[in-house]
């Protein structure tokens, strides 16, 4: 197993700039004309076949190798949630508001929590637990307004919900992956797998896979450099120096983002409670990230 080298890029300035781009994954997914599931294949595929040449040198086949039963079924298993995230969250766009749908599938906190606590005995302190509920509280508010409505936006918010626990378990697994993985290796495996399952299931469904405008093979490269590779891909670095639950809460951070470009781009104005909502999860991360930070350096 390897040791944890002493990170030489600060890896809450590495997740500060991860949500940042992953707030533009809501506005390329919206801006594709492709299904939903096809979105994420291409998003999958594209993205593994770009890390490939970086994950597949000496020292990277040497790991991949040497990953005994148990680590590639946990790695399957990361990409079989990974899969499953992106097919129900990316359908959810098609339902509900960005706000809304970026907001409840950051809910993850909730099972990472949960999960974390039962399967990796994680435990966190008091001020991170506060700054947690605060952030989650306001995500509550900001998609609260779309639970009245009802219909299609209803179930645009259940997949996103349950995109948000894919996502989760998500972590949990890559949290362990990440201590005997090196980056490249591990993201190439991870998403090599989700898209395997992808294209199993677009198959299955007899989805096409061609042909489509330039303008969507525009969307599925920017889906793949800007928040895969730009943002997930950085997360999973992160994991590797920070708790699981940092990734997930800094997380939170990506509705506000996605709202203010969804209202730029879509013209989707969030009312008052959506807005009142961004301020919280903002305060809530500050708070989060800044006791974890301190709980980390004490210990």
């Amino acid at each position: 197993m390897e040791t944890v080298e002493k990170p030489q890029f600060n890896p809450y300035l590495a997740v500060l700039l991860a949500v940042m781009c992953v707030s533009l994954s809501s506005i390329f997914v919206r801006l594709s004309t492709a299904h939903p599931m096809m979105i994420a294949f291409y998003r999958m595929a594209l993205s593994a076949l770009f890390l490939a040449p970086f994950a597949l040198n000496r020292n990277g086949r040497k790991e991949l190798q040497g990953m005994n039963s148990s680590d590639i079924i946990a790695a399957i298993t990361a990409g079989l949630f990974l899969a499953a995230h992106f097919t129900v969250w990316n359908t959810s766009l098609e339902y509900t508001s960005v706000a809304s749908s970026t907001v409840l599938v950051t809910m993850q906190p909730l099972f990472v929590v949960t999960l974390g606590y039962i399967f990796l005995k994680e435990k966190i302190s008091t001020k991170s637990m506060a700054g947690a509920a605060l952030a989650l509280t306001g995500s509550i508010l900001v998609g609260a307004a779309d639970f009245q409505i009802g219909g299609k936006a209803l179930l645009g918010d259940i997949l996103a919900f349950s995109g948000a626990f894919f996502i989760a378990v998500y972590f949990l697994i890559g949290r362990q992956l990440r201590m005997k993985l090196s980056l490249f290796p591990y993201v190439f495996f991870v998403y090599g797998t989700a898209a395997g399952f992808l294209l199993i299931a677009n198959l299955l469904v007899r989805i096409p896979f061609y042909p489509y405008p330039p303008l969507d093979w525009l969307w599925f490269i920017a889906l793949t450099i800007i928040p895969t590779i730009g943002g997930h891909t950085v997360y999973n670095w992160a994991l590797r120096y920070v708790k699981t639950i940092v990734v997930s809460v800094s997380i939170l951070g990506e509705p506000v983002g996605a709202t203010i470009l969804a209202f730029l781009i879509f013209r989707e104005m969030p009312g008052s409670l959506q807005l009142l909502g961004d301020l919280i999860i903002i305060t809530g991360l500050y708070i989060f990230l800044i006791s974890a930070r301190t709980e980390e350096k004490n210990n």
